[in-house]
C-alpha cells in the first residue's frame, strides 16, 4: 500500500502524558504512545516529535503566580526535556533508535539542535525528538513543532489530542459541538478555532504545511492515517 507521507512531525502535549494524574508522567500512557509510534515507525515513516511540558510546568501560568515570564518559560522548556527523555527511554526499550535534540545547549543530556544532523538521523530511520521548544521565551511548543516541521521539510504536522479532531467548541463540555472534517487555515483564523496558537497557524499557512488533528488515545489512529484512512481533521 502506498503511504501518504514519507516524513511527519508528531506534536504531543505535555498534558497527554499525565493520563488521569493531576501532574507528572503516567507510565501507562507513555507505553501507549510508544506503541502507536512504533507502528508508524514499522511502516518506514520518518518521524520527528515535539512534546510540550504542561504536565510538569507551564510558563504562562507561572507568570500569573508572580514568576517572571521569561524564567517561567525557561522552566517550561526544561520540562519538555524531561518528557522527551521519558519518551526516548520508552522507545529505545523497544529497540527503536532515537535522538533527542535540544534547542538549549545541554551536551551531557541531548544533542544540540542541528537541523542537517536531524535530517540525517531521520533518513537513517532514527526518531528525532526536538526538546526545549524554540529555545526562546514567549513561544509555545505548538510554534516550535511547526518550525521544526518546516525545517526538516516534513510532509505534514500531526497533532495528537484526546478528542477526535477540531470542533467549533469544546466537545468535552458541549455534546452538541460541531465536528469539522476539513478546514482551510483561513477558516481556522476566521472562526477563531483554538487548534494551535496564532503564530503556529500563521506559519503553517504561509509555508503551505498541512496540519492533522486526531485522537492519539485511540489505538491505531496514527497508523490508520498513515495508511491513507480518513481520521480526525485535516487543515490545509
Amino acid at each position: 500500500m502506498v503511504k501518504r507521507f514519507k516524513r511527519i512531525l508528531l506534536k504531543l502535549s505535555g498534558e497527554s502524558l499525565m493520563g488521569n494524574k493531576s501532574y507528572g508522567i503516567d507510565s501507562g500512557i507513555v507505553e501507549h504512545i510508544t506503541c502507536e509510534i512504533e507502528k508508524a515507525h514499522k511502516l518506514g515513516i520518518e518521524i520527528g516529535i515535539v512534546i510540550g511540558g504542561g504536565n510538569i510546568y507551564r510558563g504562562l501560568s507561572a507568570s500569573q503566580q508572580g514568576v517572571n515570564r521569561v524564567t517561567g518559560d525557561q522552566m517550561g522548556m526544561l520540562a519538555t526535556v524531561i518528557n522527551s527523555l521519558a519518551l526516548q527511554n520508552s522507545l529505545e526499550k523497544k529497540g527503536i533508535y532515537t535522538r533527542v535534540q535540544s534547542a538549549i545547549k545541554m551536551d551531557e543530556i541531548a544533542e544540540p539542535l542541528i537541523i542537517r544532523r536531524a535530517v540525517r538521523h531521520l533518513e537513517k530511520k532514527r526518531i528525532v525528538i526536538f526538546a526545549a521548544g524554540t529555545g526562546e521565551p514567549y513561544f509555545t511548543t505548538d510554534t516550535a513543532a511547526v518550525l521544526r516541521a518546516i525545517e526538516i521539510r516534513a510532509d505534514v504536522i500531526m497533532k495528537g489530542t484526546r478528542v477526535a479532531g477540531v470542533y467549533d467548541s469544546d466537545p468535552e463540555k458541549n455534546k452538541k459541538a460541531k465536528f469539522f472534517k476539513k478546514l482551510s487555515y483561513s477558516e481556522v483564523l476566521k472562526k477563531n478555532l483554538r487548534v494551535m496558537d496564532l503564530t503556529a497557524i500563521t506559519l503553517c499557512k504561509e509555508n503551505d504545511l498541512p496540519l492533522m488533528i486526531f485522537n492519539m488515545n485511540i489505538k491505531d489512529n496514527l497508523k490508520k492515517i498513515l495508511d491513507g484512512k480518513e481520521v480526525g481533521t485535516i487543515i490545509s
